[in-house]
Parts: C-alpha cells; structure tokens; sequence
C-alpha cells in the first residue's frame, strides 16, 4: 500500500512540474514576442532618486514593460540597428552623441522622444544635482537639424491636450513648429512626427503627461496618459 501511495505521489509531482515547465515555457515565448524597446532618460524611471530600488515601480515603467522588453541605454552607441528608442527628457548628449543618435535614426532607427521645455517632475534632490531630472530639453541641434523649432510654454500649470486620438493630461507643454516638409506638426504644436532618412522620429513637447499614479504625480485626469506612450510607440515600432 505505501508503494502505492508513492508511486501517486511521484506521478503528481512530474505532472506538477511538467505544467510549471509548460507555464515558464508560455511565459518565455510571450515575452520573446514582444518588441525590444531601449529607453534613454533623465527621468527616475528605474530607480527612485538617490539610485535605491525602495518603493513602488514607476507606472510608466509598469506599463512599459507589459508591452515592451525594455532595456535602459545610456547612449545611441548601444542601439541596435533599426531599433525602438525612447528618449524621455535625455540629459544632454555631446556633439559626437547627437550625431550617431541623428545617424542612427537616418539609417532606420525609430525614435519617440519627449523633449519638454519646462519640466514640472517633483524632485526632492536640491537645484544644481545632477540626479535632477532635466528642468528643459537641452536641444544642442538634434530637432533644429530635423526643421523643428520647440518653445517654451507662455503659461505654465496643467492643461488638457491631445496626441493621437488619446486625451491626455500635460504639464507646461511646449510647442513645436516645423520648417520644411520632413515633418508635420499635429495636436496643437504638442505633437510633431518626422521622416528622417529611412527612419522615423515623433517628437512630444511634454515629458510630465508619463508621470502618473505616484508621489508627486499629476493631479487630475490621467487615464489615457500611458495609453498614448505606448500608442506612439506602437506606431513607430518596425513591422
């Protein structure tokens, strides 16, 4: 009888373990069929300020990574070729940077990047940090290269908006006008949406409208927020 009842036992653990395997394996291949997307940012998107893994994931991040395999990047020299990038609020980059990042993207690379000209992310590190998040865009020719020209908000505070076909909700946005045909400026100036080379770059004039669902999050309607990040993302992405 105790032989008997091993014998079950044995088989109900192999049978266990065979569906924890077929388990990992699904998981395995869902996540190899999601698009590799490089994130390169200024903002605490992976780790909360002062570089400490205490607290909650960022939301942005959150989601990200439910439609994404995202890999953080410091700079263009880590791209792979005609990849998905997002810049989000970038620190500024050297001269030989910007134009490997400008190569990069004329030679297939697809770009979304938030370039906010007046910053409102709450930061607890003291002005002049350098873990501060980027009070503005620091455009040193990159989007002035690509025929844009982005300015700084007349008015600053919370201000309803759209990219897309997603209402959203924006800090101090920035406009964006265009010079020449390489690219087109939609959404009231938010929004801009370039050819460049045979790569594609869509440029937001905000980066606060990701900073939703924590401390210091924006404060109103947000539910669309994040649906517009990964929409745009989306768009870009390589068929």
């Amino acid at each position: 009888m105790k032989q008997g009842f091993a014998g079950a036992a044995l088989v109900l653990l192999l049978l266990g373990c065979r569906q924890e395997a077929r388990g990992n394996t699904a998981a395995t291949s869902a996540d190899a069929e999601k698009q590799l997307l490089h994130v390169i940012t200024g903002l605490p998107l992976f780790f909360a300020e002062g570089f400490t893994l205490v607290g909650d994931k960022n939301a942005a991040l959150a989601r990200l990574e439910q439609e994404f395999t995202v890999v953080p990047a410091d700079g263009p020299e880590q791209l792979p070729p005609g990849g998905l990038l997002l810049a989000a609020q970038p620190r500024a980059m050297t001269a030989e940077r910007l134009v490997e990042l400008d190569g990069w993207v004329r030679s297939g690379g697809r770009l979304l990047l938030l370039a906010d000209p007046k910053l409102e992310w709450e930061s607890e590190l003291p002005l002049g940090d350098p873990g501060r998040p980027p009070v503005a865009f620091a455009d040193t020719g990159l989007i002035q290269h690509w025929g844009l020209t982005l300015r700084a908000p007349a008015e600053t505070g919370p201000r309803g908006g759209r990219i897309g076909q997603a209402e959203i909700l924006t800090a101090s946005p920035g406009t964006l006008s265009a010079a020449g045909v390489s690219c087109r400026v939609e959404d009231g100036g938010l929004v801009a949406r370039c050819g460049v080379g045979q790569g594609k770059a869509t440029v937001v004039a905000d980066a606060d409208f990701i900073n939703v669902g924590g401390a210091g999050a924006l404060d109103g309607p947000t539910k669309h927020n994040l649906e517009a990040l990964t929409g745009e993302l989306k768009l870009l992405a390589p068929r």
